[in-house]
């Protein structure tokens, strides 16, 4: 008897779920994917409860689709850019990019760091575009990265600017994880910095999102004067204190301005 063409189907019942199932569970290897950075298929089979051949089969189709890469020398799986394609096709976030990218060019090189602008996608921070400055360390290319919102300064600003009712949703949907021992996980406390962000008009992160690494963000609006994007210098915490820089933070506020002046906003 000929063997038959699906013997991992026949062997794996999780796989002979429906389609709605499969959908389900490939959002949730993204959303793992998007909290931990990186994660095996054993990890990934082990949190959701399932088969590994599971796992395998749905990050392939995932792989294929450029939504998830493995990483070549260790082999766990990221996202990939095919994220970024998705969120740049939202209405109005391509305008955004190609209106930023001048400003994103020049505050790179003034302060000479690491410069991101970043939107709000499915209770995270998506990175959309970067400009490096000429003597900046780091070399990591956060385009495409979904980071998450309590513990960066993009996703600060872009939390800060929603109603209670909207951050509710979003810590109900992803909770408030530690990415390192400072980040803040209690909801009150988060409250007050967010309270604090808004009057501000800026956010400072230190250490929260990675040990040795400092960034603040301010909000760019649109002609209405929503919140739609928010634009962020980074650097290593030896050298770079943004509140001690003079002029920086008040030179981070007038890019934002800028770009917010190129999608229709009237600055009051």
């Amino acid at each position: 008897m000929a063997a038959s063409s699906t013997p991992d189907i026949d062997k794996d019942p999780d796989a002979q779920g429906g389609g709605v199932q499969s959908v389900d569970r490939a959002l949730q290897i993204l959303e793992i994917l998007a909290r931990d950075g990186d994660a095996g298929v054993s990890e990934i089979a082990a949190e959701m409860g399932v088969h590994k051949s599971t796992v395998s089969r749905l990050v392939g189709s995932l792989v294929n689709r450029e939504l998830v890469r493995q990483d070549s020398d260790r082999g766990k799986y990221q996202l990939g850019f095919g994220i970024l394609r998705l969120a740049s096709s939202i209405p109005g976030r391509l305008s955004v990019v190609h209106e930023a990218r001048e400003v994103l060019e020049s505050l790179a090189a003034r302060y000479k760091e690491t410069v991101n602008l970043a939107v709000l996608r499915s209770n995270y921070a998506v990175n959309v575009d970067q400009a490096m400055g000429p003597s900046t360390l780091a070399t990591y290319d956060w385009v495409g990265s979904l980071t998450p919102l309590h513990a960066t300064s993009s996703g600060k600003v872009l939390l800060a600017a929603l109603t209670a009712d909207e951050r509710s949703q979003v810590f109900k949907s992803v909770g408030l994880p530690a990415r390192t021992p400072r980040t803040v996980t209690k909801r009150g406390e988060l409250e007050k910095q967010l309270l604090d962000v808004a009057r501000k008009g800026y956010a400072v992160v230190r250490d929260e999102f990675e040990i040795g690494l400092t960034a603040v963000a301010v909000p760019v609006f649109n002609h209405q004067g929503s919140v739609v994007a928010a634009i962020s210098i980074s650097g290593p915490a030896f050298r770079f204190e943004p509140e001690d820089q003079p002029g920086l933070i008040e030179g981070l506020r007038e890019a934002g301005l800028a770009i917010s002046a190129r999608m229709g906003y009237t600055h009051r």
